[in-house]
């Protein structure tokens, strides 16, 4: 999932990419179009004026997950079109600016769709806007390929989005470091934050390399269903887990460092341990 800030007006409103599609916080595109700080006792109120739009808000808003100054929350989001709908029902003089900049968004994704280059351009510069190194970067960019790559791979042969995904992702994480995600996002000092982010470069190099490998023994075995792909996962992230002990027995130091991003730009922490 790819989440973003625009700015509509000089109002922000995150988006958030979610089954191909841009989504849209619910509270974020009521506040720019409405003259009142408290965006969820208006949806209330408008609730209660259209009956209608009360009866489907289900089917209009779905909860996702969208990072805040406090790490990741679950907030009602909307797409396109059903921002669209909940625009009808707030009587605004901004309301059709805001359409247009509606439908330049949805044209910007479908860009990205047929070139998705593009996507990896805007992914980069937003890395870069937060202070991450060239080189970091690079390393990044090419972990999400390794990632998406294994990911389609655990589609195609049967594994099941969100919870198996994340059963499957703590065995590689296990087998490679010696902890769960959850573990080691603990133990960077994280909370909801991407712990990706927030690796060092060999993190990212052994983080590759286990879930490269678990493509590779993946594809070559045919595997099929969860408990074959887990064992996969396993044997992957043994390859990258013996790497990274071998690592540490060489240099006597630990390959997984408490380090995270959080307060200081990742190029500035290197530049001081220079």
């Amino acid at each position: 999932m790819t989440t973003k800030i625009a700015v509509f007006k000089g109002k922000r409103v995150r988006k958030t990419i979610h089954k191909n599609e841009w989504w849209f916080v619910v509270e974020d595109v009521v506040l720019a179009l409405i003259d009142s700080s408290d965006p969820k006792q208006y949806i209330q109120r408008m609730k209660q004026r259209d009956p209608e739009i009360a009866k489907g808000w289900v089917q209009i808003v779905h909860t996702l997950e969208v990072p805040t100054e406090g790490g990741k929350q679950r907030m009602n989001c909307a797409n396109t079109e059903g921002v669209f709908r909940i625009i009808q029902s707030i009587p605004s003089a901004k309301a059709e600016p805001f359409k247009r900049w509606l439908a330049r968004v949805g044209y910007e994704r479908i860009k990205e769709i047929e070139d998705p280059e593009l996507a990896t351009k805007r992914t980069h510069a937003i890395y870069k806007a937060k202070g991450y190194s060239k080189l970091w970067i690079a390393k990044r960019m090419r972990g999400i390929e390794v990632r998406e790559t294994l990911t389609n791979e655990w589609k195609k042969r049967g594994a099941k989005e969100d919870t198996e995904y994340s059963i499957l992702t703590a065995e590689i994480s296990k087998a490679t470091f010696g902890m769960t995600p959850s573990q080691y996002k603990k133990f960077k000092g994280l909370k909801r934050e991407n712990l990706r982010d927030h690796m060092e470069d060999l993190e990212l190099i052994l983080t590759m390399l286990g879930e490269a490998t678990t493509t590779k023994i993946t594809k070559d075995k045919n595997s099929k269903g969860f408990i074959p792909l887990k064992q996969n996962a396993k044997e992957g992230a043994e390859v990258a887990g013996s790497t990274r002990k071998d690592i540490e027995r060489r240099t006597g130091s630990q390959v997984s460092t408490r380090t995270n991003f959080l307060k200081q730009p990742q190029n500035k922490k290197l530049l001081k341990k220079k």
